[in-house]
């Protein structure tokens, strides 16, 4: 991957396909052609969401279910966790947060790229840190 890449999270892909806050910066990120990646499991974290998403509102069968279809071409790689299972551990640890945010931040590691996120949560943990300048809120990321 090339520094041009941006790492991306469930929580922004999510916004690609349900109306949310910062869909529209959401669908910016995709429009502005920036290589896309993230770890693979991405497609299992999106599809939980739409799944929580389709219960609060069965109206939103169809459109989770065309986000599914689309999700993995919107990335220009979904990366095999097994080669940043040991960094993510260790970030995890650091940070005191679940792991598998700490995926996405092991991958903007090793594609020495940015990672853009709408989890506030995690951003609340990075700040202050050396992986603060590393991530990005969506409303704040710019091309």
């Amino acid at each position: 991957m090339t520094a041009e890449s941006v790492v991306v999270d469930a929580s922004v892909a999510v916004r690609w396909t349900i109306e949310m806050p910062w869909s529209d910066r959401a669908e910016a990120l995709i429009r502005s052609k920036v290589p896309l990646i993230a770890p693979e499991w991405i497609v299992a974290e999106v599809a939980n969401a739409f799944l929580d998403a389709v219960r609060e509102r069965t109206d939103r069968v169809q459109r989770a279910l065309d986000g599914l279809e689309f999700l993995p071409r919107w990335f220009a790689a979904l990366m095999p966790a097994m080669g940043l299972r040991h960094r993510a551990m260790a970030c995890a640890l650091e940070l005191d947060h679940p792991v598998y945010d700490c995926f996405y931040l092991a991958l903007a590691e090793k594609a020495d790229c940015t990672y853009v996120t709408a989890d506030e949560r995690f951003l609340r943990k990075v700040k202050g840190t050396l992986y603060g300048t590393r991530v990005v809120h969506l409303k704040d990321w710019r091309e």
